[in-house]
């Protein structure tokens, strides 16, 4: 029992560092990481294995290296910000792999992009036919950007000439029970219309609720527990 507490305490200690150290590097997931980031992210995670590896390392071996990759991390993020060529250098540049409906073979050769991945890439942006293609990206981050064809792109209303209405986000009104007093606040939506409309669905206790959300155009959805439990 001596010997598990220091390790409890160490392991929730580090959780909390690195969750605060990627909270404070922002919020894009692995696939949208340039690769210095990628590269930060995977040394602080090695860091923060270190003092659970054995009793004589100290809890600080690890802080102080993970504060210095964060800082490093901001302070570059920070530059390639303020300098377009700088984040250039830093995070690479984007490479046409297709244009117009054709591969380019140099620049494939140069990213070590094989004919099979490529056209896994497009397949994965719902492209079967290369010559559809007008441009293809392959962006810094690893994901390959692409542009079809104008007379290969779906038919938008504007191409219809069709007037559509302005459609913002839903609002999460209630999740898995629990009213959401702030959000509610925040967008104006008053207590009394939710009971009201809810009454109206059969519902008189927000635990009946599994979810409920407003649309811009008030309309209101409602999902009650146990409903559906496929």
């Amino acid at each position: 029992m001596k010997g598990i507490l220091p390790l409890l305490w160490k392991t929730v200690l580090l959780y909390i560092v690195v969750v605060a150290s990627m909270r404070l590097m922002g919020k894009r997931q692995i696939g949208q990481l340039q690769p210095f980031e990628f590269a930060v992210a995977v040394m602080i995670s090695e860091l923060a294995a270190l003092p659970l590896t054995g009793d004589d390392r100290k809890v600080h071996h690890a802080l102080i290296p993970i504060a210095v990759l964060v800082v490093c991390q901001l302070l570059i993020s920070l530059i390639s910000i303020k300098g377009v060529r700088i984040r250039g250098y830093i995070c690479g540049k984007p490479s046409v792999l297709i244009r117009n409906g054709r591969m380019l073979e140099k620049t494939m050769r140069k990213e070590m992009c094989t004919i099979n991945e490529l056209l896994e890439q497009l397949r994965l942006n719902n492209v079967q036919n290369v010559d559809d293609v007008e441009y293809a990206v392959l962006e810094t981050n690893g994901q390959l950007s692409v542009v079809l064809k104008s007379q290969k792109r779906p038919v938008t209303p504007e191409d219809l000439k069709i007037d559509t209405k302005y459609e913002g986000y839903t609002i999460d009104l209630i999740i898995d029970g629990r009213l959401m007093d702030r959000t509610m606040k925040k967008t104006g939506i008053k207590k009394d219309w939710l009971d009201q409309k809810l009454r109206e669905n059969g519902i008189t206790d927000y635990r009946m609720v599994f979810y409920s959300s407003v649309d811009t155009s008030g309309n209101l959805f409602v999902q009650k527990k146990g409903e559906y439990l496929e």
